[in-house]
This record gives structure tokens, C-alpha cells and sequence, in this order.
């Protein structure tokens, strides 16, 4: 059974709706994220979800959360402790809430790329660009970078596409001191998660982080972290360079998609093998991860 969206029937202000996250605000400091199974692709969320999944994706979160080495808006309280109005919706929260900071967002979709694939291949093939970044290296597809590289993209409202942008281009959005700073922070965390999945088989392709402003104006990472909804995750045991990966992110949805005509269509309900199987990739690369087993 899937969780599509939560109700907490007022007791705490709905703020909105994400592809993914409801996000409440628990006071003026303060909000609520709760990961539902909703799952998109082509920017279209399905008609249904998959079940486990916005459980999956709140772990995976707060393991990385604990071990990156920047900071984050995660707070560490017991949310039925901290908001006892929130006990009679335990069936809704449990496992899947985060309790976080409030922070002015920085409005871009700070993405990592450390090889090449997707809209970024399919760039460099006609023009030998990524983001409008001249790319001087002969590559094939899936091959790795010679050094990881920011390639942002606009931070779209629900039902909108995100658009990629080169890195002058978010720089005009947030200035370029920010910018640059944003892009160093955020390469530094790639790599050092990058080196560290490896170890656990599983290559992270590329990437999409996203900070906040605190009221000192420190950069801090917020939203989801290196889950198999914001990556791309291959097998390392089977990558094979100079074709496309066996992954276990949302490509393995986007290619059913394609495959059948439906990519970019409202209203798309997965059948039943396709929502099992993307089930399992989301638990799977849980447990590679982290060293747990899913319960």
C-alpha cells in the first residue's frame, strides 16, 4: 500500500506540495517534510506510487546528512515527543517526516555531474557541450570526467520544467561569489560520496543537491541527499563504458516510459511489475549504501 499524499487536516499549516514532499510549517522557524511514495518522471508525477518509497528516500537522507561534512537543516528531536498534536497521524509520518530547519533557498538545482549521460550526453553528441561548457576531451557515452562538473539547472514550480543553464547563467540569478561558492561546496560533497559508494558498488553518475541561507548568510544543504530520486546510481560491478548503465534510480521508470510512448503524459498509472521493480531498485541501493537491511 502506497502513500500518495498526506492529510493532517489543519492541525499544522500545509505549505505545499512538491513531486514528492508535503511540506507543513510546524511554526515560524521551523517546518515539516514528509516524503510521500509519489514518484515523477519527465517532470510528471504517476498516477500511483511506490510503496516504501518516501520512507526509503527519508533514510537514505539521513544517512548522508550524517555523513557529509557540511551543514544541513536536518533537527534531531522526536517529532511525536516535540508535536504531540501529531500523534494521531503516526500512520502518515512515521519513518517518513523530517523535522528542519526554515531557510531562505538558494533557487537553484545544484547538479554534479561526474560522467556523462543523459540530457548532458545527449548535449555534448550534437554541439560537444554540457550546459553550454565547452567540453574538451573526446568521450562516449557514460564515460567519466576528467574532473566532476557543476551544471546547474532553474529550480521549476511543480507542473513547470526544470531548464538547464550554464554556470555564468546561475551566477546571474544568485551572483557569482555565491555561485562559486555553491558549486565548490557542492563538488567537494560529490566526490567524497562518490568515493564512498564505490566502495559499496555502486557508482553515483551525477547528482542534484540544493542549500538554503541561514540568517548568517552560511550556505546550508537542505531537501533530499543522494537518493535514487535526485541521482543517477549504476552497478559498478557492470558498468561498461560507451553505452547506457544498468541503474537503479528512476531510469529504469523514464525507459519503460519511453518505451511505451507515455514520457511527459499527465494521468500515467505504472502497472503493477513496473511499481515492484522500482520498488526494489529504491531498496536495493538503500541497502548497498548504508549496510542495512530494508524492514
Amino acid at each position: 500500500m502506497s502513500l500518495t499524499q498526506t492529510d493532517l487536516e489543519g492541525v499544522v499549516p500545509l505549505l505545499g506540495r512538491g513531486k514528492v514532499r508535503d511540506i507543513y510549517e510546524l511554526d515560524k522557524d521551523t517546518l515539516l517534510f514528509v516524503a510521500t511514495d509519489r514518484i515523477s518522471a519527465y517532470d510528471v508525477i504517476m498516477a500511483n506510487g511506490v510503496p516504501d518509497k518516501g520512507k526509503i528516500l527519508t533514510k537514505l537522507s539521513e544517512f548522508w546528512f550524517d555523513f557529509l561534512p557540511v551543514r544541513n537543516h536536518l533537527i534531531k528531536k522526536d517529532l511525536f515527543q516535540e508535536y504531540p498534536q501529531l500523534e494521531r497521524f503516526r500512520d502518515q509520518l512515521e519513518g517518513r517526516a523530517l523535522i528542519v530547519k526554515k531557510l531562505k533557498l538558494i533557487p537553484l538545482e545544484v547538479i554534479v555531474r561526474g560522467y556523462i549521460t543523459g540530457s548532458a550526453w545527449k548535449e555534448y553528441s550534437k554541439t560537444k557541450t554540457v550546459h553550454g561548457l565547452p567540453i574538451n576531451e573526446e568521450l562516449v557515452e557514460s564515460q567519466e570526467f576528467k574532473e566532476p562538473i557543476f551544471t546547474p539547472s532553474t529550480k521549476a514550480e511543480q507542473g513547470d520544467h526544470d531548464e538547464n543553464i550554464s554556470p555564468a547563467q546561475a551566477a546571474e540569478i544568485v551572483g557569482k561569489e555565491l555561485c562559486d561558492r555553491v558549486a565548490k561546496i557542492a563538488i567537494d560533497l560529490y566526490v567524497k560520496a562518490k568515493e564512498f559508494a564505490k566502495g559499496r558498488g555502486i557508482i553515483i553518475a551525477d547528482t542534484k543537491f540544493e542549500f538554503g541561507l541561514d540568517g548568517d548568510g552560511q550556505i546550508v544543504l537542505v531537501d533530499e541527499v543522494l537518493t535514487p530520486d535526485s541521482s543517477r546510481f549504476w552497478s559498478a560491478k557492470n558498468y561498461k563504458v560507451g553505452q547506457g548503465q544498468e541503474s537503479y534510480d528512476k531510469q529504469f521508470l523514464r525507459d519503460w516510459l519511453t518505451s511505451n510512448k507515455l514520457n511527459g503524459k499527465d494521468g500515467v498509472a505504472m502497472d503493477e511489475e513496473i511499481m515492484e521493480k522500482t520498488r526494489h531498485k529504491y531498496i536495493e541501493a538503500y541497502e548497498q549504501l548504508t549496510g542495512n537491511k530494508w524492514e
